[in-house]
């Protein structure tokens, strides 16, 4: 109860949402020299011997921080980004493994007396970060006990030997309907009832943050993204020039590998199909083919031009070839087991080349660069040949900073889709209206997004859900959801958290868990609330 007391002594004021004592210097002076200055003991045991036990704290603060000051939410960023800092710098001491489950059931016991357990739901629309149904005492035998590890949700993910046959089923979609017609499923029904006939706000309801990474802290997180078919399987790249692997089962989550050797900012990256190879590029002209195993670079492809390389994808139906972009405006197509360029899988842009999305059956790409176009191009898939196809200006000048392809938008309408983001301040989804890939405008969303390389993504499970919803980041520091499918108020979800400008975010494969990086070097892991 020393503990208690001295806990409480400190940070009553700034946890009962009193906003005047917030905003006091006085008060905020304690709170930067330290969120458990008045516990120092607190602080100090933290730290237990465990390299993540820090994450583990500030997850169950994070889960409440809705609570505090209600009226002040800058106090409440500040307060969780403090927090996380202090309690990684106490991580670094040695104290007894023992001391870690005293003081995390004593924080949550505090929490839970100051304002309620974590079982009890508040509305969605009072607090920005919503409570998890897993109790602290449950998260530690959750932790503990390997037979829980993947227990909870269902996985409805497409098996990696059912790719070729959706791309082949993708395919008779591009070739027989008419152009800008939608293709009606018969199995919408049945999806629905998989989905349980929820809404699309309880589909997306995810809670508050499942865990924080900070490897790459002070060095913005410009890609993210999940393995493929994978729920727990996670990769970064980042501007000082390394990429992590990252593990979130068993608990605690901890960093697999950290894939070092770039010379220069790391840019770009892509999953190899079966997960065991990653591609990055980077500033520093070289691209590069990881073993995903042990963090080894198997080769090192350095461009002719000794040009910046800013963007790479895989050839979904041959992940033998990889397309490169680089700021010289061109475009290549490489074979990653020998290194060369396939010939006539050249061809230049207007201007740099900084995102590219293929079609399912790989046999459109589509590239954008900083003027402003999306260029199409047709894919030979024999021969790795690129033929230009169309051209849209945007908006002369924006830059494309993201494209993601999508051959349906929801089970009722097959409708061939890409989802845009352009320093336009605005998220635009395109339908494609012909095998050419030629783009018209269906639907645009209000974003922050004037400079940074914003990025967004469809939801991967959309066909088992009711509507249709993307995920993007944003300047504000803010990750959004929207629904494609509502004429007004299309704004499903909000997540905050970040202390940055939102660059990417990522599904796993069952949408459990959500990802997303910012320009400060954080990743934040959401959890969706399971109802």
């Amino acid at each position: 109860m020393a503990l208690a007391s001295e806990w409480l002594r400190h940070w009553g004021p700034f946890e009962k949402g009193n906003h005047e004592q917030a905003k006091s210097p006085q008060r905020w002076r304690e709170a930067k020299e330290g969120i458990c200055a008045g516990s120092g003991l607190l602080s100090s045991q933290i730290a237990c011997g465990m390299a993540a036990v820090w994450q583990q704290v500030l997850a169950v603060d994070a889960r409440y921080n809705a609570y505090r000051t209600p009226t002040f939410p800058q106090f409440r960023t500040q307060y969780i980004r403090r927090r996380s800092q202090l309690l990684r710098e106490n991580a670094k001491c040695g104290f007894e493994p023992g001391l870690r489950r005293q003081y995390l059931r004593l924080r949550s016991q505090l929490l839970a007396l100051r304002y309620g357990p974590l079982s009890e739901q508040s509305s969605f629309r009072a607090s920005s970060v919503r409570s998890s149904r897993t109790t602290l005492d449950r998260m530690e035998d959750f932790e503990e006990d390997p037979r829980s590890q993947g227990a909870r949700g269902h996985r409805r993910s497409v098996s990696r030997g059912s790719y070729q046959i959706q791309a082949q089923m993708n395919r008779v979609v591009y070739d027989e309907r008419p152009p800008g017609s939608l293709v009606p499923t018969s199995v919408a029904e049945a999806s629905r009832a998989m989905a349980g006939d929820t809404t699309l706000s309880e589909n997306y309801a995810f809670a508050g943050m499942h865990h924080i990474f900070d490897q790459h802290v002070d060095s913005a997180v410009p890609r993210l993204q999940f393995a493929n078919d994978d729920k727990h399987l996670l990769a970064c790249c980042s501007l000082d020039g390394t990429l992590s692997i990252m593990m979130l089962s068993p608990s605690p989550p901890s960093v697999k590998v950290t894939l070092k050797g770039h010379a220069g900012p790391v840019t770009d990256f892509a999953w190899s199909l079966s997960n065991d190879i990653i591609v990055s590029t980077s500033l520093d002209g070289t691209l590069r083919i990881w073993n995903t195993g042990d963090g080894r670079c198997i080769r090192e492809v350095r461009d002719p031009e000794s040009s910046e390389l800013l963007c790479c994808t895989f050839q979904p139906m041959n992940n033998n070839l990889t397309v490169v972009g680089n700021s010289k405006h061109h475009l290549q197509v490489v074979n990653i087991s020998t290194g060369k360029k396939v010939k006539g899988g050249c061809s230049k842009l207007t201007g740099r080349v900084l995102s590219l999305s293929f079609d399912a059956p790989g046999r459109i790409l589509w590239a954008g660069d900083d003027r402003g176009s999306i260029f199409s191009f047709l894919f030979d898939m024999a021969t790795g040949k690129l033929t230009k196809a169309k051209r849209l200006v945007v908006s002369e000048g924006s830059s494309i900073c993201s494209i993601s392809a999508r051959s349906w938008i929801s089970r009722e309408a097959r409708d061939p889709s890409l989802l845009v983001n352009a320093c336009v301040n605005k998220l635009l989804l395109y339908r494609v209206v012909d095998n050419d890939g030629t783009l018209q405008l269906k639907r645009s969303f209000p974003i922050q997004h004037g400079s940074q390389h914003v990025h967004s993504i469809f939801c991967p499970l959309m066909s088992f859900r009711q509507g249709a919803c993307v995920v993007t980041g944003s300047e504000d520091a803010c990750v959004y959801f929207f629904d494609v499918e509502r004429n007004t108020k299309a704004i499903v979800n909000k997540l905050q958290g970040h202390g940055g400008p939102v660059l990417d975010v990522s599904f796993n494969c069952d949408e459990s868990l959500l990802a997303s990086a910012d320009s400060t070097g954080m990743v934040i892991i959401w959890r969706r609330e399971q109802k």
